[in-house]
């Protein structure tokens, strides 16, 4: 998927950008409000244009991912079978246009081509307890694991904040394990010997507020050079909140360079954590309630190769749906109840799925059901997708203005930022690293966008 890059943007073109972004998600905010679990109760598919639904209604899984997402499969020649409505193809351009790019300067990961599960960048030891995608991450821009690698990988210090208790003696227990591992290879290897003793990650337990600044994380760890400290922030898919505390601590003298990779948008304080920049605060429809925020979370080149296998995962969506429908039929109060993971949902009939989510939610679960209704309903298994795919080609461009106005509340403070894809999408949904500097820097940035940095 194609799109911008920030770094091909000058000041004023980034102002623009975020303009143009929020006019367009303002026209498109149905799609975006809409929950995919009442597309039946709230006749979702009946909110779109006839000549959209003419367009997308019949369309199967695949042609959907190469048609709409524009992610066809390898080898696949998109064909469309008529013409799509200019409304349409205007909304899959803007969307393409106005997106940040994700597309990293490398392919497929050189460092899972002989074993998918172990990446051969990273040596046995720091493997351990690391799924491939964190594996990826952390040799990328190298929690818990990331702060593991620096330390007893990079021989950096580096201490490691974390508010839950439990975590950070879960990392302090992976730290003393790694250490015994690379004590074990050195003997056995001492070719391998890491010149100067090992020191593990310093762990914090300590909540970090968004709006106030935290000294323990800017507190020395040795005693300071001439010079005074000099602090790299970096953090790997910091959740909510996290982001922005980090962009905040980035003002202190302290810090000379900031590396942050954010993650659940939806979490972020409403006011405080968006807008942070002057200009997206100032512009009319910049506002992006939990709904819009929790979207952006989606992982776009995941489900675009669930729609290219067309497996039966994909009509948990619309089980889920004619689930909603039976809850408003027996209580009309209860809209949108957390439904717990009913497992092996494609193995289900959609009564059976229905009467088990019922008991989920604390209803009577034998209660009579409309069989023929929700026939029906699964009869519309990929209208539900087409609609659900409509929203996650739109969900990045939420994900564009929160990221830009980062950046353009960096700039407004006189500093260096730029946005980059650091990680395989396909690897980490996730994978644009915000990167400031107090002073130019541009060959790091350039760096970053090799797989072999």
């Amino acid at each position: 998927m194609l799109g911008v890059s920030a770094r091909g943007l000058s000041h004023e073109e980034r102002r623009q950008l975020a303009v143009n972004l929020t006019r367009v998600l303002a026209r498109y905010r149905p799609i975006l409000d809409a929950y995919i679990i009442e597309f039946f109760t709230d006749n979702l598919w009946g909110t779109l244009p006839c000549s959209w639904q003419e367009a997308l209604d019949g369309l199967n899984p695949p042609q959907l991912a190469a048609q709409l997402l524009g992610m066809p499969g390898e080898g696949e020649v998109v064909r469309y079978r008529s013409v799509w409505p200019l409304t349409l193809l205007a909304l899959k351009s803007t969307a393409y246009a106005l997106a940040f790019t994700r597309t990293p300067g490398f392919q497929t990961p050189s460092e899972f081509l002989e074993n998918p599960s172990q990446s051969s960048r990273l040596t046995a030891p720091f493997r351990k307890h690391v799924r491939p995608k964190k594996q990826h991450e952390i040799r990328r821009l190298g929690e818990g694991h990331l702060s593991r690698f620096m330390s007893l990988g990079l021989g950096l210090t580096v201490k490691s904040i974390e508010g839950d208790r439990r975590l950070v003696e879960r990392a302090q227990r992976l730290d003393r394990e790694l250490l015994q591992a690379l004590e074990k290879e050195e003997k056995r290897s001492p070719q391998v010997t890491q010149a100067g003793p090992r020191h593990s990650p310093h762990h914090v337990v300590r909540w970090v507020e968004p709006t106030a600044l935290c000294k323990e994380l800017l507190l020395p760890l040795e005693p300071l050079p001439p010079c005074g400290a000099r602090l790299l922030l970096t953090g790997l898919h910091a959740c909510g909140d996290l982001s922005v505390a980090l962009l905040r601590h980035f003002s202190c003298p302290e810090v000379v360079a900031l590396a942050s990779v954010g993650c659940c948008y939806m979490k972020l304080s409403e006011p405080g954590g968006y807008p942070l920049s002057q200009w997206v605060a100032g512009l009319r429809g910049s506002e992006l309630p939990y709904r819009l925020r929790e979207g952006a979370c989606h992982a776009l080149e995941d489900y675009a190769e669930r729609l290219q296998r067309a497996g039966p995962g994909l009509r948990t969506h619309c089980y889920r749906a004619a689930l909603e429908t039976v809850i408003r039929g027996a209580r009309p109060e209860l809209r949108r109840p957390g439904v717990q993971g009913i497992p092996r949902v494609h193995e289900l009939k959609i009564e059976e799925y229905v009467q088990r989510g019922l008991r989920r939610v604390g209803l009577d679960p034998q209660l009579p059901l409309n069989l023929a209704a929700l026939r029906a309903h699964q009869a519309q298994e990929n209208r539900v997708v087409a609609f659900f795919s409509l929203a996650l080609l739109l969900a990045p461009l939420v994900e564009t203005l929160i990221l830009l106005d980062r950046l353009l509340c960096l700039q407004e403070q006189g500093f260096y930022a730029e946005l980059l894809p650091i990680f395989s999408p396909e690897l980490s949904p996730r994978n644009l690293v915000l990167v400031a500097t107090k002073s130019p820097l541009g060959e790091a940035f350039s760096l970053l966008e090799t797989e072999d940095s």
